[in-house]
């Protein structure tokens, strides 16, 4: 019996939910599939599949054979792909998450360059705000911003910046330039209501002193994307990302206010599917991305949890 051979069957089986569906995945007939099983069951000397009405599921010992045969398998793939790519250079295909804005921003522009260092790979980037199912959704990597909710993810810091209070230079020729936190009750604030703060905005000064403010909101949006056409349309103040209004700051027609005050800081993250090893092509991507951010002078940030 090839083991490594019965592992990729044995996953195949456990994603795909039955035997006819592993065999159409992996493009071999349906008995081949389930005598490979058979043998694997008999080698191990354990069930490691139960049938049901909605089909087969792994007993609690195939759910242990299963994550750690995603680990061998992923390690014997790196193990292969990190000789041809040392001669070959990269090549497949690889998908990779971003926020919408972010990635409209930032990533799609500079996508050129990592095409031409990488001729033989395609790559499709996934734009959603949502954190969704890196496996599910056949995912390599995604960027995320902000803090993490599931600690168990496997995750590198990428790149860490400033959260901002900024407004279009024409709002502040109608309403004013806040000068303190306080001032910011006299204004209108434009909320993005899926992030951390809300409509509580906390301030610290260089001297120690913190200040929290809760502003007043007409307008509240689920999504980069609204924040930003709010903002542009004059219609109030946002706290954001230095990169979410990266251009306008560069050519002044969005401006930066209260710098004497600081917010809590932002951090891209590059996460990686649970349980499985970060492929070649992942780490190029987010090596990539870091070094978008040195050209700019913005600091990077590595973290512990994925070994260089």
């Amino acid at each position: 019996m090839d083991r490594l051979a019965a592992m990729e069957t044995f996953v195949a089986v456990v994603e795909a939910g039955s035997f006819s569906a592993a065999a159409r995945r992996l493009q071999i007939g349906q008995p081949a599939v389930s005598k490979s099983i058979a043998q694997l069951e008999e080698h191990l000397n354990a069930r490691l599949l139960l049938r049901s009405t909605r089909g087969l599921t792994p007993t609690d010992a195939g759910q242990r054979f299963y994550e750690h045969a995603c680990l061998a398998i992923e390690e014997a793939d790196r193990a292969e792909h990190s000789v041809r790519e040392s001669s070959e250079g990269l090549s497949g295909r690889l998908r990779a998450g971003a926020p919408v804005t972010f990635a409209r921003l930032h990533v799609i522009p500079a996508l050129g360059a990592f095409l031409d260092q990488h001729p033989k790979l395609d790559v499709e980037i996934v734009m959603d705000d949502r954190p969704i199912d890196l496996l599910e959704e056949g995912i390599d990597v995604a960027l995320r911003m902000g803090r993490l909710d599931d600690s168990g993810m496997t995750a590198r810091r990428v790149v860490s910046g400033r959260r901002l209070v900024v407004g279009t230079k024409k709002y502040f020729e109608r309403h004013g330039v806040p000068r303190t936190p306080a001032d910011l009750s006299q204004h209108q604030a434009i909320v993005h209501a899926m992030r951390s703060g809300g409509d509580s905005w906390a301030f610290g000064h260089a001297d120690g002193t913190e200040a929290a403010v809760t502003v007043s909101s007409r307008v509240r949006v689920s999504a980069a994307e609204g924040m930003r056409a709010a903002v542009l349309a004059h219609m109030g103040l946002a706290v954001a990302s230095e990169w979410m209004f990266a251009p306008e700051l560069a050519d002044g027609s969005v401006q930066a206010v209260l710098s004497d005050w600081t917010l809590p800081g932002v951090d891209v993250w590059a996460v990686f599917p649970s349980g499985r090893m970060a492929t070649t092509k992942a780490r190029a991507f987010v090596s990539f991305i870091e070094s978008l951010f040195a050209a700019k002078g913005v600091r990077a940030a590595s973290d512990s949890g994925l070994p260089d």
